[in-house]
């Protein structure tokens, strides 16, 4: 059985190392953002090669408890956008209030 249900979309991810990363798109089915203040891509991993998958990933949680659209750790933003800060992936589009 596949669940639909509406999530944020993952509009853009730079992230060319993770495993759901194809041509600058997330394909995981749905990611997890962050842990306390850190809006870390928790779905992130490497692997040698990449999903063949073709969907569009979803933002299924946000840990993010300060972010502004963390609304009961589901994401309420149009869309985010994922990159490096640093050495790791995070959610660009987290704001903290």
């Amino acid at each position: 059985m596949i669940i639909a249900t509406d999530m944020p979309e993952v509009a853009h991810c730079t992230v060319a190392s993770c495993a759901y990363n194809t041509d600058d798109s997330c394909h995981a089915r749905a990611i997890t953002i962050g842990d306390g203040d850190n809006p870390g891509c928790d779905t992130y991993f490497t692997n040698d090669t990449h999903t063949r998958s073709h969907r569009a990933a979803g933002v299924g949680a946000c840990k993010v408890a300060d972010c502004s659209f963390n609304d009961d750790f589901e994401c309420s933003a149009d869309g985010i956008d994922v990159g490096r800060q640093g050495e790791s992936p995070k959610c660009l589009t987290c704001t903290c209030h």
